[in-house]
């Protein structure tokens, strides 16, 4: 039995009685097995659009006559467009987790999508419920509206196989529609969020509270003592929303000029050196009738700009403390705390983005809370890595894969685009990025990416003697071939490529991977010699060549198995 399948289930079982009156009421249903099926598709609706029980149950369309789609959703338009998400849920009573979503749910979700956004197709016998949000959806098309459609398939199992992934692929939906999977390890993984932070902000001073275009705004001073203590009582959990993690002191020219300003002898300059904090909340309330000095209760804190200087501070009053020395309690940082509507999360983006100026943000720091990497860095955890999504301070360690390197590994060893890899660098998280980190990249390829790359990079800084010169200019190319022999070994192609077969290939990586380069490198051999003849190649046709990538063609071409016969 899978532990997560185990707690979904349990979780179920009291989700059942909570929906039991209405599900009898408004369904009709109360069958046992049926019940608990329409439970697990009320639990994958509320927990991923984050809706309210009333809100969630109403987006229940299961029965007869259901098209296909359990469970509907449809948001209001906005700039033109607006969102419809489609549910289907497949549970099953078997808790080993191990069984594909159906191809057959997969492929009733596609028939699905043609009819409802087409206004002149006819839906034939369709229940009433499905029936009234389907008229919504076309109603906004009519009008000139675009939808984009997410399709969320749910199990308690693995995601679909591959031929249910070659009809998604022949729809040609494109970008328009885009396709999950939710199994027992994603609503685990959401389930067990951060709670959120309820405190309350001491500022002193006169403050500045407005309302404005639909938001609140309180402008003010916080002493760096309470900054402090907001950090030591809260850590991590105020940074969720930051694009970055804390960046250390040492090499860190702002976060020094921080603590060397707080250590100074004139530390109430603080307040004018420093650019301040910017903090969201859902609400916050005050005492308006005094005039100074508010105590601000917020709900739902999140630092979007300044976890440099918070944790800076925080960290440099307790080395002072430690130390001995004097605490400067006159010392206060410019706070601003917006209260934003809780539906405009395209806000909270540019505010975020915007504001974060002080240390340079560079595109993987604005990716860092893209919902492909957050799944990624779950799932590479889930396989005993870690995965720096965000800059923090220290040197990574062996278990330790950074989102510019995974960028960089994936893009060669499994995008074949090993030239863009090496200098491209700048696009990786711009407009390479969905191509690197499309919604199905898992922790099992992005690892498996990262250690055949980290041979080769091996090699490239630190050449065996018997390694040839252009090892120094064709890592990522090498790198690619290894990626292709792993595969041939496995017997799989890269989509199946996942958890349920990562120890086998990290086996294979472990033992094969130098044989790996070597056949590697002998494919690069023949294809030079493709390529160039018997002349002699000089380092400027070697660096020309790989930065155009050249060859990549070639090694496409290139059968595994005559590179076997080459190298014996």
């Amino acid at each position: 039995m899978n532990i997560n399948t185990s707690i979904i289930d349990q979780r179920i079982t009291g989700v059942v009685e909570e929906i039991r009156e209405s599900a009898q009421s408004e369904l009709n249903l109360t069958e046992a097995t049926r019940l608990k099926s329409l439970a697990f598709v009320y639990l994958c609706v509320k927990t991923m659009l984050d809706l309210d029980s009333e809100a969630a149950f109403d987006c229940l369309t299961d029965g007869g006559g259901d098209f296909g789609v359990d469970a509907m959703h449809v948001t209001e338009e906005i700039d033109g467009e607006f969102v419809v998400t489609l549910f289907q849920g497949k549970y099953k009573a078997k808790l080993e987790g191990n069984s594909n979503f159906e191809e057959n749910g997969v492929l009733a979700l596609i028939n699905a999508i043609r009819h409802i956004f087409d206004p002149a197709a006819e839906l034939g016998t369709i229940n009433d419920r499905l029936r009234v949000k389907v008229e919504a959806a076309r109603s906004l098309i009519r009008d000139g509206l675009i939808p984009s459609v997410r399709a969320i398939a749910c199990n308690n199992g693995l995601k679909w196989n591959v031929s249910a992934e070659q009809a998604i692929e022949r729809t040609g939906f494109g970008d328009q529609v885009t396709w999950e999977h939710v199994n027992h390890d994603v609503l685990i993984g959401l389930l067990q969020r951060p709670k959120q932070v309820d405190d309350t902000l001491r500022f002193v001073g006169k403050a500045n509270v407005e309302d404005m275009n639909f938001s609140r705004v309180c402008v003010g001073r916080m002493p760096v003592a309470e900054v402090a203590a907001l950090m030591s009582t809260n850590g991590d959990r105020l940074l969720e929303r930051n694009v970055r993690r804390y960046l250390g002191l040492h090499g860190n020219r702002v976060n020094e000029g921080i603590a060397a300003t707080l250590r100074s002898n004139n530390p109430a300059n603080f307040y004018f050196f420093n650019n301040g904090l910017t903090i969201i909340c859902d609400h916050f309330k005050y005492n308006a009738l005094q005039g100074a000095n508010f105590q601000v209760q917020a709900d739902n804190l999140q630092i979007v700009n300044g976890a440099q200087t918070c944790m800076t501070i925080a960290k440099t009053l307790a080395s002072m403390a430690d130390q001995g020395e004097m605490i400067p309690l006159d010392v206060s940082v410019l706070v601003r705390l917006y209260e934003l509507p809780k539906d405009n999360e395209d806000l909270v983006l540019q505010i975020t983005h915007a504001t974060n100026s002080q240390n340079p943000v560079d595109l993987k720091d604005l990716r860092s809370n893209d919902e492909v990497q957050q799944r990624l860095d779950n799932s590479v955890q889930a396989l005993g890595y870690n995965y720096r999504r965000k800059r923090t301070d220290g040197a990574p360690k062996q278990v330790d894969i950074t989102s510019g390197a995974a960028a960089e590994a994936i893009l060669a060893v499994w995008r074949a685009a090993p030239h863009q890899a090496k200098f491209l660098t700048r696009e990786h998280f711009g407009k390479l990025y969905r191509e690197i980190f499309p919604p199905n990249i898992n922790g099992a390829q992005a690892i498996t990416a990262v250690l055949l790359y980290r041979i080769a990079e091996n090699h490239r800084r630190r050449p065996a003697p018997a390694d040839p010169l252009f090892v120094r200019y064709a890592s990522c190319f090498i790198a690619m071939q290894m990626g292709r022999r792993l595969l041939k070994m496995l017997q799989l192609p890269l989509e199946r490529l996942d958890h349920t077969n990562f120890t086998t290939a990290q086996g294979l990586v472990e033992t094969q991977g130098e044989s790996y380069f070597l056949a590697s490198v002998k494919d690069i051999e023949l294809s030079l010699k493709a390529l160039y003849g018997e002349q002699p190649i000089s380092v400027q046709q070697l660096s020309a060549t790989f930065r155009r990538g050249d060859l990549i063609e070639r090694l496409k071409g290139l059968g595994i198995e005559d590179v076997r016969d080459a190298t014996s």
